[in-house]
C-alpha cells in the first residue's frame, strides 16, 4: 500500500486542520491528537487516584520524554532538563553563570527581547558589557566580526537561532566553532529552529540549548527544554536550588544534582510533560 505523504498524515493527526487555516505555528502550533489525548488522560488520572500516585505509575512515560528529547538533540538525557517554558530553561542556565565587571557578553542584532533584557539587567547588577556582532549582508550574524571581536574577556556567546520575526536562519555551526575554538560557552536559543531544523549540539558546538513545546514541536503550553553540556554544568551554580534540583545531606549541607535535573524543580504539571512531542511525531 502507498505510504501516506508526511504532511498528509500531518494534517489528518491534528484535528484543529479541519477547523481553521493556521498560521501561527511560530507562536503555538495545533497539537496532533495524541498530544491532547495524552494530557486528557493523566488529567484523568489524576482525578481518580492523585497527582502523587498519577505521577509515580507515569514515571517510566516521563522518563521516555527526556530520552525522545535527548535524541532530538544527539544527546545524552543526563544533558536534558525539562522546564515550564522556553524562556524559564534559558533563563535558567543564564542566570547560573558567573559574570564580573569588564565581562563581555556578545549576542546577535536579531536577538530575543526576553534574552536582551536579561543580559542587561545582568550587566547592570555585575558590571559586564552587552556587546552587538554585526550582521553581513544577508542579514545574518558576521562571522568574521564574531571572531574578531574574541578576547580573553569574552564570557559568553549567546544568540538566537532563528529569530521569531521573519525566515533569517543564523549561522549557529559557525559561531558554535568559533566559540569551541576560544573555549567560550556558547549559549544557543533555539526556540523556532527546533522541529524546523535539524538540532545536533555536537555538530552545533553549543554548550547549552533552550526551546519550547508549543511551536514546532507541536507539544502542550507551559512546556519546554534545555541542553546544558557537562563540561559547562561543573562551571555553574543554579540561582534556584529544592530538593529536587540538590540533596539536603546534613544539617548544615546540600549537594547539588550532577546531571541537567540541577536546573529543574520539583513540582510541575506532569499532563503537560507527557504530551510533549517525540522527534517521531514532528
Amino acid at each position: 500500500m502507498k505510504s501516506i505523504q508526511w504532511w498528509k498524515r500531518a494534517r489528518m493527526e491534528t484535528p484543529g486542520c479541519a477547523e481553521v487555516v493556521h498560521l501561527d505555528n511560530a507562536g503555538a502550533a495545533l497539537p496532533p491528537a495524541v498530544v491532547t489525548d495524552t494530557v486528557m488522560a493523566h488529567l484523568r488520572a489524576e482525578a481518580l487516584h492523585g497527582g502523587y500516585r498519577a505521577a509515580a505509575e507515569a514515571a517510566p512515560r516521563l522518563a521516555m520524554v527526556r530520552a525522545s528529547i535527548a535524541a532530538l538533540l544527539n544527546a545524552d538525557s543526563r544533558d536534558i532538563a525539562l522546564a515550564d517554558s522556553a524562556t524559564r530553561a534559558w533563563q535558567a542556565v543564564f542566570y547560573a553563570l558567573p559574570f564580573e565587571p569588564g565581562d563581555r557578553i556578545l549576542t546577535c542584532r536579531a536577538e530575543y527581547a526576553s534574552n536582551v533584557i536579561a543580559y542587561l539587567q545582568v550587566a547592570e547588577r555585575t558590571g559586564a558589557r552587552v556587546e552587538v556582532v554585526g550582521d553581513d549582508a544577508d542579514g545574518q550574524l558576521d562571522v568574521k566580526d564574531l571572531r574578531r571581536r574574541i578576547d580573553e574577556r569574552v564570557r559568553l556567546i549567546a544568540i538566537t537561532h532563528v529569530p521569531t520575526q521573519g525566515g533569517l536562519i543564523n549561522p549557529a555551526e559557525e559561531v558554535g566553532k568559533i566559540a569551541e575554538d576560544a573555549g567560550v560557552p556558547f549559549l544557543l536559543d533555539a526556540c523556532q529552529s527546533a522541529g524546523q531544523l535539524d538540532l545536533d549540539v555536537e555538530r552545533l558546538c553549543c554548550d547549552a540549548l533552550s526551546a519550547p513545546g508549543r511551536k514546532y514541536l507541536r507539544g502542550p503550553r507551559g512546556t519546554g527544554f534545555l541542553y546544558v553540556r557537562p563540561r559547562l554544568r561543573e562551571r555553574l551554580k543554579p540561582a534556584v536550588l529544592d530538593l529536587h534540583s540538590a540533596t539536603w545531606t546534613a544539617p548544615n549541607q546540600y549537594q547539588v544534582q550532577e546531571t541537567a535535573q540541577m536546573f529543574e524543580t520539583w513540582e510541575s504539571n506532569v499532563a503537560a510533560v507527557l504530551g510533549r512531542v517525540s522527534k517521531d511525531h514532528v
